[in-house]
């Protein structure tokens, strides 16, 4: 599945800086492990950020989000000195077929983010947090989980403390895609390095085409988080990735045969059965107030 959560009016109040890629790091590390799913790609822009995951349980995902969203919001408000809702709306989740070719296309499309808008010239020049070099170049991608409680406890107490002293060392692992989960580790580094280069390839032959020269890491570094992009996406997402129409209609028939049993068994509840059975992996309505 892929999952996508930009901010308030497409805001760049995640602009990345080492100390807030700690925290991000941190935060999604803490979530996984407290709610347990694959993690596949990650990478963060300025006003959105993307996951590709594995689930098979709608509840941890939403858990996993809900942690995620909720204290990523509070530190960036802490960050930009602000107070207010941080997220344009809840996370879109977007399944992805079991085809090899949606999946991969699905990671390609992540990892190009930043690169395919010309913001940087290269995958690996994309200075907020990024899957890449954790997946393709086996470095450790380390951040800190900061127990903000502890903090306020330490300044009521009149307490002078250094930065880490509430915080604790977090590491964020991935999976890898389920249609290349049987190869070894080594072969899929190699396969996802490929990937890389063939968009840094793109890229290069786009600039050479274009003469635009991207603006690069730095520039990024110094924009203004409440500014917002000149021209933003207005396209729909799609409810699927699929790459043949076979696989997209299976797709839809699942989901329509889903919805209908939902609405079957909301409409017993309206009714008062209260033994409505909903179809797995769904979230029934909450029951009706009931007077005194």
């Amino acid at each position: 599945m892929e999952v996508t959560c930009r901010t308030v009016h497409e805001q760049f109040l995640l602009t990345p800086d080492h100390g807030f890629n700690e925290i991000v790091v941190g935060v999604i590390a803490r979530a996984k492990r407290r709610y347990p799913l694959k993690l596949c790609g990650l990478k963060v822009l300025s006003d959105h950020y993307h996951l590709l995951v594995h689930v098979e349980d709608a509840r941890v995902l939403a858990r996993f989000m809900g942690y995620v969203n909720a204290n990523l919001a509070k530190e960036v408000d802490r960050k930009r000195g602000r107070r207010g809702s941080v997220w344009s709306r809840r996370y879109e989740g977007i399944q992805v077929s079991h085809e090899p070719a949606a999946q991969v296309g699905r990671m390609v499309y992540l990892l190009a983010n930043g690169v395919q808008e010309g913001l940087v010239e290269r995958v690996r020049d994309w200075p907020g947090v990024d899957c890449v070099r954790a997946i393709v170049d086996g470095e450790a991608l380390t951040g800190y989980w900061f127990d903000r409680t502890k903090e306020h406890a330490a300044l009521q107490r009149g307490e002078d403390f250094d930065r880490l002293q509430y915080a604790t060392p977090e590491t964020l692992t991935f999976d890898p895609l389920p249609c290349w989960a049987h190869v070894s580790p080594e072969a899929y580094r190699e396969r996802m390095r490929e990937l890389v280069d063939q968009i840094d390839a793109e890229a290069t032959a786009q600039r050479a085409a274009t003469g635009i020269t991207p603006p690069g890491p730095e520039v990024i570094r110094r924009q203004n988080p409440f500014d917002r992009p000149n021209r933003p996406k207005k396209s729909p997402a799609p409810l699927f990735h699929a790459v043949t129409k076979a696989a997209r209609w299976s797709m839809w028939e699942v989901y329509a045969l889903f919805v209908a049993d939902f609405h079957e068994a909301a409409e017993k509840l309206k009714r008062g059965v209260l033994t409505a059975a909903f179809p797995p992996g769904s979230f029934p309505p909450p029951r009706q107030f009931v007077p005194a």
